[in-house]
């Protein structure tokens, strides 16, 4: 039995309710709280001018399943959703032994279902749905422009109330069980599915936004044998946090020692170790996930790929940098450590006045920020890339 301290969420919160990422004159900022089954308590905060104290919160809730939220903070050009248009796509049901799932998939208009696509698994955060995720994210125009076809797990509520991937507890964080082997067996559902598709074994990708970047993380480490190539957007390294004092201690300071994390997410891989390249998308203006994470999700990627068989790399010596500050949207600098032979390891694609926010989604969405640059653009390319 654990208790939340109300105290340790402001602090969490703090600056970016008195700091420049708050809308000019919100009426209300809705913050979610630790929550957990029924004991799910909701926040709702006063305009920061008139925002109380840690000491004006109710007591500490007490949780008997630990499930962690991100702080569901709307930042510039954020919100629920609920007016982006959104396409049903396709239903597949995946049953993961105790009860049927959905998952959301979209398959462009005019693929051959005979010819082999590549699969891209996406991962919603916290408080969103497939469905929101998918509208904001706009991975599915992608999709059309490049024939991929994306999947859309989802977090059940019943499993986090939030929404959440329960990315900070160990039975999450191995293979053979939790929310991992449901992941990989709904991906595997949705190859399985060959009379409206045909996908490429070889070509099957993961990428998450914020908690389910942080699952792509261990989906990545734990089955090298399904996915690829690895994309984290605003996430954290493999395994940076085994409790929810923890994970909310990294959220604001970065997690323990990385290349330590990327020992674990070696052993993690088994038997079926291999190097799976990794592209990590973080803004430099994120007070949900603090911006250290990208660079500690980079030195893990580095130090597991290297174990993996990958040449050695130095995270202070990226093999290109490449600075873009294209006109009417946020600059970003792009670093890639590469092997002998010129293959990528890890890219990391570095987003300035990005906050806690999907880089150039759709204006309104949920955690999305248009001013930035196209990060499923980014990611396709960099899966393309690595795939060649």
């Amino acid at each position: 039995m654990e208790f939340i301290d109300w105290r340790e969420l402001y602090a969490a919160n703090r600056a970016v309710i008195e700091g420049r990422n708050v809308p000019a004159d919100p009426d209300v900022i809705e913050g979610h709280a630790v929550a957990a089954g029924p004991t799910t308590e909701r926040v709702t905060m006063a305009r920061p001018a008139l925002l109380p104290g840690p000491g004006a919160f109710r007591p500490a809730a007490r949780l008997p399943d630990l499930a962690v939220s991100l702080p569901g903070l709307r930042l510039p050009g954020q919100s629920d959703g609920a007016g982006i248009a959104r396409s049903p796509g396709h239903m597949v049901e995946h049953h993961d032994g105790r009860r049927s799932r959905p998952v959301r998939v979209h398959v462009p208009d005019g693929l051959d279902p005979a010819t082999p696509a590549p699969l891209v698994v996406a991962l919603h955060g916290c408080t969103q749905t497939a469905a929101t995720f998918a509208a904001g994210a706009l991975l599915d125009q992608e999709a059309d422009r490049h024939g991929f076809v994306v999947a859309y797990p989802e977090q059940l509520r019943e499993d986090n109330a939030q929404g959440c991937w329960n990315w900070f507890t160990a039975e999450h964080q191995a293979r053979g069980g939790g929310e991992p082997a449901f992941i990989a067996g709904a991906t595997r559902a949705v190859m399985a599915e060959a009379s409206r598709w045909t996908i490429d074994p070889q070509r099957v990708f993961v990428v998450g936004m914020s908690a389910g970047g942080a699952m792509a993380s261990v989906l990545a480490a734990t089955h090298p044998d399904v996915f690829a190539a690895v994309a984290v957007h605003s996430g954290l390294a493999y395994g940076t946090a085994r409790t929810l004092p923890s994970a909310l201690q990294a959220m604001r300071q970065g997690g323990p020692d990385p290349e330590a994390q990327g020992r674990a997410a070696f052993a993690a891989m088994g038997p079926a170790a291999r190097v799976v390249p990794a592209v990590i998308v973080h803004g430099t203006a994120d007070q949900v996930v603090c911006p250290v994470n990208g660079e500690h999700a980079v030195r893990q990627w580095l130090a597991t790929n290297h174990l993996a068989g990958g040449d050695a790399a130095d995270v202070a010596r990226p093999d290109a940098v490449v600075r873009d500050d294209a006109a009417g949207r946020l600059p970003q600098t792009r670093r890639t450590w590469t092997d002998a032979a010129g293959q990528v390891l890890v890219e990391h694609v570095e987003i300035e006045g990005l906050g806690h926010a999907w880089s150039g989604g759709a204006p309104g969405g949920s955690y999305t920020d248009p001013r930035g640059p196209s990060a499923s653009a980014a990611i396709w390319d960099f899966f393309a890339r690595v795939s060649a």
